[in-house]
């Protein structure tokens, strides 16, 4: 039986080297990983409207959404396909001081989230810890595919 893959939408926040990443709160505690903000579209949601949301109910920030500069297909291991659309997230600055208190979904779903040297963690997907983030917006390269189905 096919499934219709599960669409993510996350915003790549990333100023001197560093990307704005967050941990989870995990079924036991704390995730041991870092990943960029965003989440799950809603049942007919735009993929622009869908990431605003995301990025406000976890930051409390409204995004300035840029391009899109990445795309991950994957299969995880029951089976369940993702799509995660990437997009430049233009005001980093913003995202210098994050109250999770005064976020609707920050608590319940961030433990912690700051600006991290993506090669000095543990960071989903992990290509971003190896890609030059800052040359891949800066020279407007095309959007990158990691697909992790073949």
């Amino acid at each position: 039986m096919v499934s219709t893959p599960r669409v993510t939408v996350r915003g790549i926040i990333y100023r001197d080297g560093k990307l704005f990443l967050q941990k989870l709160n995990g079924k036991s505690g704390t995730n041991t990983f870092w990943c960029t903000p965003g989440g799950k579209l809603d049942a007919g949601e735009n993929i622009l409207n869908g990431l605003r949301r995301e990025m406000i109910e976890e930051t409390g920030i409204e995004p300035k959404i840029g391009r899109l500069l990445f795309i991950q297909q994957y299969m995880e291991d029951d089976g369940t396909e993702w799509l995660e659309f990437f997009y430049h997230i233009e005001n980093a600055d913003d995202y210098e001081q994050i109250d999770l208190e005064a976020t609707t979904h920050g608590v319940l779903e961030v433990a912690e989230c700051e600006f991290v040297d993506p090669k000095q963690v543990v960071v989903l997907p992990k290509v971003l810890g190896t890609l030059d983030i800052s040359a891949h917006i800066a020279n407007n390269e095309p959007v990158y595919l990691m697909d992790y189905l073949s």
